[in-house]
């Protein structure tokens, strides 16, 4: 393998994040199956790369906001797998007090503003955070996420005209796992670069490996340097792959064996392993311990999930509005 700037605490930094999502994953999917799990559910299985990428180069008071494929990110973020999953299940645990579901995690403690089940409705929320933090003088960056079916949306030109106009600190990243919903990306626009649409604003765009970490590492770091340093916005098409139908009602009929197999052989989880191994970071044994961990987290928030409460009818009319005490959260 090719020599590499990230070393070990790195890798296994990747390694276990990505571990985590997969494996939480997993369990989700087998949980509704079990109809323990109701609703929509949208799994990020072969995508992890991008959120292990994307942490390693944010700090931890950056903002991201997602569409509604948004477990593995809200993992990535910190939110903890209890949390996730008894939101999920709609239990007052939740990381939205069993509010919102599969499809609208929130956390202000880490600045992870959902989990948006409409299509392209968090890229104008993502230019809006943004221009709080510039409005209030920090230097966060927004890292605003959609997927390339949202690209379609008029809200996305709209935003980029303004995010370049006041110069914003965002980086809007098109998760192009070639699918929208069913639909290939071949046949819904003439333009298969997305990354070119931010040349109508002047942005600087370009296009990123998603199945690599580091490569997804490296193109945000640089966006978010441009961004914090007052020079704007970026737009990065990075280009993954969902293992999974579109939510799990999906059974994925539109692709076929060969395509799947060909993305399964650069599983990003399987690369880091790789990695790993052949520069003796840790051993077989070593990486199996991790993977235990990782399954007794994953059980652990099973049983938090099964054992938590269900929302007091109570808070049926509860944070539709700000209290006077609550706590603004862009302090």
């Amino acid at each position: 393998m090719a020599q590499t700037p990230f070393g070990k605490e790195t890798y296994l930094y990747w390694y276990e994040s990505m571990l985590l999502q997969r494996r939480f994953e997993e369990k989700a999917g087998q949980l509704y199956g079990q109809q323990k799990i109701r609703g929509f559910c949208h799994l990020y299985i072969g995508q992890e790369a991008v959120s292990a990428g994307m942490m390693t180069a944010l700090r931890d008071d950056d903002n991201v906001i997602t569409a509604y494929r948004d477990h593995g990110l809200a993992l990535a973020k910190g939110i903890t797998a209890d949390a996730c999953m008894a939101e999920l299940y709609g239990k007052a645990t939740g990381c939205t007090k069993g509010k919102g579901g599969s499809m609208h995690f929130f956390s202000a403690e880490h600045r992870f503003f959902g989990g948006h089940g409409i299509v392209g409705g968090q890229i104008g929320l993502g230019a809006g955070i943004a221009f709080a933090d510039q409005y209030n003088n920090t230097d966060r960056v927004t890292i605003c996420l959609f997927g390339d079916g949202a690209a379609r949306q008029g809200i996305l030109h709209e935003t980029f005209n303004m995010a370049m106009l006041w110069n914003l600190p965002v980086v809007f990243i098109c998760e192009n796992n070639h699918y929208a919903m069913g639909t290939s990306v071949e046949r819904t626009s003439k333009t298969l670069d997305i990354y070119r649409m931010a040349d109508a604003y002047d942005m600087p765009g370009d296009t990123v490996d998603g199945m690599n970490p580091e490569t997804v590492h490296t193109a945000i770091e640089r966006a978010v340097k441009r961004a914090r340093e007052g020079s704007g916005p970026t737009f990065l098409e990075i280009k993954t792959y969902r293992y999974r139908g579109h939510s799990m009602s999906d059974p994925a009929k539109y692709r076929t064996k060969e395509e799947v197999e060909e993305y399964r052989s650069k599983d990003p989880i399987e690369l880091a392993k790789k990695r790993i191994l052949d520069d003796k970071w840790a051993t077989e044994d070593e990486l199996e311990a991790i993977n235990d961990r990782i399954k007794d987290v994953v059980s652990a928030s099973v049983e938090f999930a099964e054992k938590s409460p269900w929302p007091d009818d109570s808070e049926l009319y509860g944070d539709i509005y700000a209290e006077d005490d609550y706590p603004y959260i862009m302090d």
